[in-house]
């Protein structure tokens, strides 16, 4: 299966380039001139890598960062920015980027940074948290060696649960990262976890707020 990677940039000769040498690589590239296009993209599938210019003709790179670690945590974001400050870059990495490019920049510096990031993603396809073994590469599930039957959004849940293990989210939050939205309805959510109840997952519910998994 390819990598995807994503370029939210306006400059027709960058994206070039980089195209160039991330299909030398077998990667899959796509060029996105705006916000809107990119984000258009983006909801009908999400890339491995995005690569994020800061100033578009109709919006702002950051902003798209700040879209994607909202909704999709998966996708490792490195921005692309002839601002070259280090407030610049602190404020882009304090925003959740995962890594910071200044422009000009070699090609072949920023297709290792990218292959990086493609690494760490691999590396990380495996979750474990307690007897319960989540593959993100094949999308299943173990519980104490015995494969869990999910359907895609019970994946889905499972997975952003175990990713947060120990923590307390909200159903705003899970509504919002698992389902795109946060409409104030939490029944779908409550019956979503119910289920994994009854398959042998012990989801804490947390009063007032949402769930937890432990990691124990």
């Amino acid at each position: 299966m390819k990598n995807t990677v994503f370029i939210l940039e306006d400059d027709t000769s960058i994206c070039g380039l980089i195209k160039v040498a991330l299909e030398m690589n077998g990667t899959d590239f796509r060029a996105y001139p705006t916000v809107a296009e990119f984000i258009k993209a983006l909801q009908e599938e999400q890339p491995d890598v995005a690569l994020l210019d800061i100033m578009l003709p109709d919006g702002s790179g950051l902003d798209v960062l700040q879209i994607i670690k909202s909704k999709y945590p998966d996708v490792a974001c490195i921005m692309l920015s002839a601002l070259s400050k280090e407030e610049d870059k602190v404020n882009g990495l304090n925003l959740g980027a995962d890594d910071y490019v200044s422009k000009p920049f070699s090609v072949l510096e920023l297709t290792a940074r990218v292959n990086a990031q493609l690494r760490r993603k691999q590396k990380q396809c495996v979750i474990s948290v307690g007897g319960i073994v989540l593959n993100t590469d094949s999308m299943t599930a173990k519980l104490n060696d015995a494969t869990l039957p999910l359907n895609r959004k019970e994946y889905d849940l499972l997975k952003y649960l175990m990713e947060n293990a120990g923590k307390v989210l909200s159903r705003e939050k899970i509504l919002t990262v698992v389902w795109g939205y946060d409409s104030g309805e939490t029944r779908t959510l409550d019956n979503h976890v119910a289920r994994l109840r009854k398959l042998g997952v012990k989801i804490e519910t947390v009063f007032g707020i949402g769930y937890r998994l432990n990691r124990l």
